[in-house]
C-alpha cells in the first residue's frame, strides 16, 4: 500500500482558497486517487476523485466550479484546489488511493484502501 501524507489546510475566510497536496510515497499514476471529507456528526464522502490513464474527474456537486483534483506524477503528488470556500466546506479533508478497477473511479470510501492522516479546513464567515 501506498503512504499518503496531506498538507495545506488550515483556517480561512469566506471565498477564500486553499491547496491542499497529497504526497504519496510510491508512484500513485495507475491507482484511483481522491479527496475526501468528514465534518463532526456526517459521514465521510467524497469530494472528488481522479482515474488514472484517462485522468477523468468526479466532484461532489457541491464543490463543482470550485475544486479542482489534479496530479503531478513526477512528484507522486496529488492536490484538491479549493475556490470560493464556504463555511459548509469546513471538515477534515483526507487523500486516498485505491485499486483501479477499471472505468471510472468511484467516490465511495470503501473502495479505496489507503488513507492519510487528514488535514483540518475551516471556513469561517
Amino acid at each position: 500500500q501506498v503512504q499518503l501524507v496531506e498538507s495545506g489546510g488550515g483556517s480561512v475566510q469566506v471565498g477564500g482558497s486553499l491547496r491542499l497536496s497529497c504526497a504519496a510515497s510510491g508512484a500513485v499514476s495507475s491507482y484511483c486517487m481522491g479527496w475526501f471529507r468528514q465534518a463532526p456528526g456526517k459521514e465521510r464522502e467524497g469530494v472528488a476523485t481522479l482515474t488514472p490513464d484517462v485522468f477523468g474527474t468526479y466532484y461532489h456537486d457541491s464543490v463543482k466550479g470550485r475544486f479542482t483534483i489534479s496530479q503531478d506524477n513526477a512528484k507522486k503528488t496529488v492536490y484538491l484546489q479549493m475556490n470560493s470556500l464556504k463555511p459548509e466546506d469546513t471538515a477534515m479533508y483526507y487523500c486516498a488511493s485505491g485499486v483501479n478497477r477499471g472505468g471510472s473511479c468511484s467516490p465511495s470510501p470503501r473502495l479505496f484502501d489507503s488513507w492519510g492522516q487528514g488535514t483540518q479546513v475551516t471556513v469561517s464567515s
